[in-house]
Parts: C-alpha cells; sequence; structure tokens
C-alpha cells in the first residue's frame, strides 16, 4: 500500500503542484510576497516562494548525507481556510527526512488561503522534492510543467470538472497507516488488566481527568498515555507479511483522506479441568471485531461473536440458576442467554456495536449495543460490566473542571413470571453522573438513576431525557410506584502519583428515618466501597497493588415492584454478589513489556437465599426477591438467611502476542471454596479448584468470582 501511495505521488508531480479537486477554488493561496503581483502570476508567485522556503529552511539529516542518499520525498499536503499550511502524508526513505518535511511546512507563516465564491477554502497539493535540494530555477523533477498546467486550468476547467466525475473512483487516495484510533472517539475496550497499563498516568496529581466513567476514548487517554510510542515499543522487527499481521498489526487496516478502518479476526479459546466437579471444560470463541472513523468526529465499533463453552461446576449450575422463560438452559454470566450445544454444553451468540460522535471537545454522544462501568475499583456498586450486554445511548460533557454522563439504556427481565404477551418484559433506565475535580488531587462523583417499566404502554418516558432534572421528582409526577429511583455518591484522592484511594455510597429507596435508625429497617438500603491503589510499590517497578472492601445492606437493588430491581438478564447492574454481604478483595497486577501476571484474593460473608420450598421468605441477597415475603420490618442484618463464607483465588500469567489487536496467550488457576450454613441446590459446600489454559482476543472481562 505505501508503494502505491507513492506511485501515485510521484506520478502526479508532472504537474509539479497538482490540486486534488481544482474546481474548488478560483484564487490560488497567496504569500506575503505576492500580495503585489497581477492575478494571472499568483500561482507561479506561489509555487516560487513555497520552494524557495523549502530550500532555505530544509536541513538534510545526517544520515541521508553520511549514507550519500540521492532520491526523492513525495509529499501531500494541504493549505486551510486560514491560510495554514498542514502535511497530511510524506514518503520518504528515511523517518528523519519526514520529521524534517513536516518541519519546515509547520514553520511557514500563514498566507491568504484559497477562495472560491469570494469565501476561503482549502486546497491541497502534491509535491515531489529532490533529495540532494536542487535550487530554486533549475531543472529537476520537481520543477517543471508549472505553466502548462496552471494554463488548463484557467482555460479548460468545465472539461476538467467533468474528467474528474468520469475519473473520481480512480482519484480516491489511500494513505499509509498510521493508527489513526489512538487519537479517535473509539472506545478502548473495558478489560481490568488492559486499564492497569495505563491507570498510573491517568492517576498523578495535578492532572484534570476523570476516571471513574468507563469505558474511556482513546483521544482523552492518549494525552497522558502515549499509545502510539508505547505499542512502538513493543513492535518485533518482521519483514514478512505474516510476521507483521501477527506480532505488530491489525490485519486488515485502509487510511483514505478522510477515514480509516481495521479489520481483525479473534478468538477465545480455552480448555481446562474442574477437578472438584470432575469437568474437561472449554470456550471455544471466534469474534471478527471492525473498527474505523469518517472524519474526525465520527467513529465506530462492533463486534461479532459465535461461541460454544462448558464451564466449571459452580458456573454451569449458576448460569442455569438464571435460565430465562422459552426454554434455554442458562444465561452464561456477563455474556447473554445460550441455547443447548450437545448434551453437556450451550451455544451463545453475541453483537456489540456501538457508533461514537463527538461534535467539538467538549461533547461525545454514543449510540450502541454494550456495556458501562462507573468507578475507580474493580467492582462498582453505582454500575458495572458484570451484566450482558444492552442498548444504550450516552452523552458526555466535558469541561473546565466537569465531566457530566447521561446514560439512557433499554433492559430486558427474562423471567416467566414477568413475561408480556410471551416476550421479555422491557424496562428502561436513565442515569447521571457528574464527576467534580474539586483540587487537583480530589475528585468528587454524584450519581442518580431511575427505573421504570412498560407498564400502562407507557416505553420509553420522555420526562428522563432531559439531562439536567432532578429524577426523585419526576418518579413523583409520573407515579411514585411507577419507578425506583437510586442515589450515589464517589470519591477520589490522590495521594501522591504512587497512591491513590477511592469510595463509593449507594443509596435505594432512601430514607432517612430508616437509614439512620439503627433498627435494622429493610428500607436501609445502603451499600459502600473503600479501596487503596498502590503503583510501584516497595519501588518495584510495573506492579499495582489494589486493595478493596465492599459492603451492601440486605434488599439494596431489590424493589417491591420486582421488575423495577436494578437488574438485566437475571444478573445485577451492580456488583456480581448482588446484595447481603461483605467482601475484602486484594489484586496484584504486574506488566512488564509482552509480559504480565495477576494475583487476586477475595473473601466475602454472604447471606444467601434458601430453597423457595424449603423456606419461601426473602432475605435480601438476591436483587430478584420479592419484598412482600421479607422475614420483617426491621431486625434484618447483614448475612442473614443462609450464611455463607466465600473464598476465591486466582492466579494467572501470560504472554501478549499482538499489542494492537490484544491477543493474548495465558494460564490460569483458580481456586474457590464455599461454606454454607444450610445445603442447598445451587449453593452448597464446595471447593472447586480450575486450571485453564487459553488464547484470548481481550475485549471484555470474564468474571468467574461469585
Amino acid at each position: 500500500m505505501k508503494q502505491l501511495v507513492a506511485l501515485l505521488l510521484i506520478l502526479s508531480s508532472i504537474a509539479s503542484f497538482a490540486q486534488t479537486s481544482t474546481n474548488s477554488f478560483e484564487k490560488f493561496p497567496v504569500f506575503k510576497a505576492c500580495e503585489s503581483v497581477a492575478f494571472d502570476e499568483v500561482e507561479s508567485c506561489f509555487y516560487s516562494q513555497l520552494r524557495q522556503h523549502i530550500y532555505e529552511n530544509f536541513k538534510v539529516p545526517e544520515i541521508v548525507e553520511k549514507e550519500s542518499y540521492s532520491g526523492m520525498i513525495s509529499i501531500f499536503f494541504e493549505v486551510n481556510t486560514s491560510g495554514n499550511f498542514k502535511v497530511l502524508y510524506v514518503d520518504a526513505v528515511y523517518q528523519e527526512l519526514k520529521d524534517e518535511t513536516k518541519r519546515v511546512f509547520e514553520a511557514i507563516n500563514p498566507v491568504q488561503p484559497a477562495t472560491y465564491g469570494g469565501s476561503p477554502t482549502f486546497v491541497q497539493f502534491t509535491m515531489p522534492l529532490d533529495i540532494p535540494l536542487v535550487k530554486p530555477g533549475k531543472n529537476s523533477s520537481s520543477q517543471t510543467g508549472v505553466v502548462a498546467v496552471s494554463s488548463e486550468i484557467s482555460q479548460n476547467q468545465t472539461s476538467q470538472v467533468q474528467d474528474q466525475v468520469v475519473d473520481e473512483y480512480d482519484a480516491i487516495k489511500k494513505y499509509s497507516f498510521s493508527e489513526p484510533q489512538y487519537e479517535s472517539n473509539i472506545n478502548i475496550p473495558l478489560s481490568h488488566q488492559e486499564y492497569a497499563r495505563f491507570d498510573a498516568a491517568m492517576n498523578r496529581v495535578g492532572t484534570n481527568n476523570h476516571t471513574a466513567q468507563k469505558p474511556y476514548i482513546f483521544s482523552e487517554v492518549n494525552r497522558y498515555y502515549n499509545f502510539r510510542s508505547k505499542k512502538d515499543s513493543l513492535k518485533f522487527d518482521k519483514s514478512s507479511w505474516f510476521g507483521k499481521k501477527f506480532w505488530n498489526e491489525n490485519m486488515v487496516r485502509l487510511q483514505g483522506e478522510d477515514y480509516w478502518l481495521t479489520l481483525d479476526p479473534g478468538v477465545d479459546l480455552q480448555v481446562g479441568k474442574d477437578t472438584g466437579d470432575d469437568i474437561n471444560t472449554y470456550n471455544n470463541t471466534r469474534l471478527v471485531r471492525m473498527q474505523g472513523g469518517l472524519g474526525k468526529n465520527i467513529s465506530f465499533a462492533a463486534v461479532v461473536y459465535e461461541s460454544q463453552g462448558r464451564f466449571a461446576g459452580y458456573f454451569n449450575r449458576i448460569a442455569e440458576s438464571r435460565a430465562p422463560a422459552g426454554g434455554n438452559p442458562a444465561i452464561i454470566p456477563g455474556q447473554g442467554i445460550a441455547k443447548e450445544f450437545r448434551s453437556d454444553s450451550y451455544d451463545y451468540p453475541i453483537a456489540t456495536g456501538y457508533v461514537s460522535y463527538s461534535p467539538s471537545k467538549w461533547f461525545n454522544a454514543q449510540l450502541g449495543h454494550g456495556k458501562n462501568f462507573l468507578g475507580d475499583g474493580y467492582r462498582s456498586l453505582l454500575l458495572s460490566d458484570n451484566a450482558s450486554a444492552y442498548p444504550f445511548i450516552k452523552l458526555n460533557t466535558t469541561f473546565w473542571k466537569l465531566k457530566y454522563t447521561n446514560t439512557w439504556m433499554s433492559l430486558r427481565d427474562v423471567r416467566a413470571e414477568v413475561q408480556d404477551g410471551g416476550s421479555f418484559r422491557t424496562k428502561f433506565i436513565a442515569n447521571h453522573y457528574l464527576s467534580y475535580n474539586v483540587t487537583k488531587r480530589w475528585n468528587i462523583g454524584l450519581f442518580e438513576s431511575v427505573i421504570w417499566e412498560n407498564d400502562n404502554d407507557r416505553g420509553f418516558d420522555f420526562n428522563y431525557i432531559n439531562p439536567v432534572i432532578f429524577y426523585r421528582a419526576i418518579e413523583f409526577s409520573t407515579g411514585s410506584r411507577g419507578g425506583n429511583a437510586i442515589i450515589g455518591l464517589s470519591t477520589k484522592y490522590k495521594f501522591t502519583d504512587k497512591i491513590n484511594a477511592y469510595g463509593q455510597l449507594v443509596i435505594d429507596e432512601f430514607s432517612s428515618s430508616d437509614v439512620l435508625g439503627g433498627d435494622g429497617s429493610y428500607k436501609n438500603k445502603t451499600g459502600f466501597q473503600l479501596g487503596l491503589k498502590y503503583y510501584e510499590p516497595f519501588k518495584v517497578k510495573n506492579l499495582m497493588v489494589q486493595l478493596e472492601y465492599n459492603r451492601v445492606r440486605p434488599y439494596t437493588y431489590s424493589h417491591n415492584t420486582v421488575t423495577l430491581n436494578y437488574g438485566h438478564n437475571n444478573q445485577s447492574l451492580a456488583h456480581t454478589l448482588g446484595a447481603n454481604f461483605q467482601e475484602f478483595i486484594g489484586i496484584a497486577r504486574y506488566q512488564n513489556k509482552r509480559f504480565f501476571g495477576d494475583l487476586k484474593i477475595i473473601y466475602a460473608k454472604r447471606g444467601l437465599e434458601f430453597d423457595a420450598d424449603t423456606d419461601p421468605l426473602f432475605y435480601g441477597g438476591d436483587i430478584y426477591g420479592t419484598e412482600n415475603v421479607r422475614p420483617g420490618d426491621d431486625g434484618n442484618e447483614l448475612g442473614q438467611g443462609n450464611t455463607s463464607n466465600f473464598l476465591h483465588t486466582e492466579l494467572q500469567g501470560g504472554y501478549v502476542i499482538n499489542p494492537t489487536t490484544n491477543l493474548k496467550v495465558y494460564a490460569s488457576l483458580i481456586y474457590r471454596k464455599l461454606d454454607t450454613e444450610v445445603q442447598q441446590t445451587n449453593f452448597f459446600d464446595e471447593s472447586t479448584t480450575w486450571v485453564n489454559f487459553g488464547v484470548r482476543t481481550d475485549l471484555f472481562n470474564w468474571y468467574y468470582d461469585f
């Protein structure tokens, strides 16, 4: 592709400088020295002044002279509506020549822009430049044919416009791929492991960014963490097509004047063994991922997955306990509805994607099908990526010290008891999250969410489209029992560049007398999170240690109208454990070049539900429970019900095969132990040791810790 672009540029040099759209302007750009020349001489004066500037300012790099190089540079540049010169593409043997060319053009003082209809317009040129440099006026490949082309443009413009229409297919330009995704509005895929690579850079004291609203887009992170240079440092020196595609690059990558596109195949192949249940486990995912951009403001991405799998015994049982109405056997946690595959496995296709539009530096809007996350921790009590993907519209507004995120989502309740005419029940969520950097060290965030169901053919309630309204007031105006409001608070404090602390508070169905009364009211639906991150502890480079504590009281996220719980596809939208628990988490992540390793230890005290035929009461752990059958209004304590102790340890190590596509090879070891007070169908005393080996394109978080 690079050679093709160079060839096109060289061929175009027959006319010295050839405008890419000669019918788009009436008057050439005008250098200051050309202001007094006659109209017919403006074009030649423009070329002359440009050549003179290049000759006087171009400094031939030392390596070029040392190696006695003789050749040509092909330059594609534009003069925009402000009269500024901008290099769009340079083809040269040496990178130093490319850099020097860009420097020289950037040093040109603004000129009067080209005009069309009396208004400024941009114009683009291709230009060859001889190395060694040739003094202006001497014959060279870069200084011939100017007069003839100028004459043709002025005399035969109508004919040329017609020729351009006929030849517009061949005129489409292709550029050398410059990895524009790193400056684009593309989302960085939600992966705790990958986000850890730039987490320290994002959390330096004095930065005015906002780290709670995820996923991030590349352009906002690239200011603090140079993706291109980091990736270049990991590149292998491969000359073959296969070597470059396998180790360094996207499989397909295209870039033109105002577009770019990448296309990659991917996999998530796992084989393992659950020794506790004596199950041979596997996952077989094939995927295709597409990313692209149109102009500077529009980006898009999509991933299509086709998957079959069989997992550890506890994971399979939980997946089947969440089975939807209609006969499908399971919902794979974090993925989606699965159909039966063979006699003991699941088939679960998934598709995600979005369009991202940034009309200015202050706004980014997204329409898509995927997941979102709010918080600085491993878990989130406000909104996590624990559940299946869902349709959403999101608006991010960033200015001053604020970032304001509005998200509207369409969710499903897939239980048989709430089916509506044979189809799954629809509900909607609208939430606000306002992040404010109080100081260069301290950030606070305010969260507000409301859930409503499609009762009385209500559909999407446009009362909630207002991005700055208080949802609680709207809930009362539309019927206080027609919605469920949740509020929250988050905070983060950066002690140093290496240490920061964070936290969250969630309040569901706020009632000050019940929350502060101390009687254990079931209306005291609160939860909080405390966490600490330490980068490079004890001066160990590339290591990050994280400690986190989460505590959520019984009945949080549930509701007396069961369709209004804070869930989607029989999964919690917040914490993986639902409610009625306290949890301690310790995580260590190490990354050095292409190697990585993670250690995660989780201990929790959980209040699980009993089997309905044994004890039909709802103790507040399963957010899909019915509050009308609670054991009592007061005296509710954390861990009530089937009190259980939970331990999960997970060790993983691996190697990044391709940093561009995030293809990794890894091995993992999971040890899980659950001790319950009473043995139940899906939760009972068990120990699981799960060994796994895999190759995966890391685009989302797998959660096995529940």
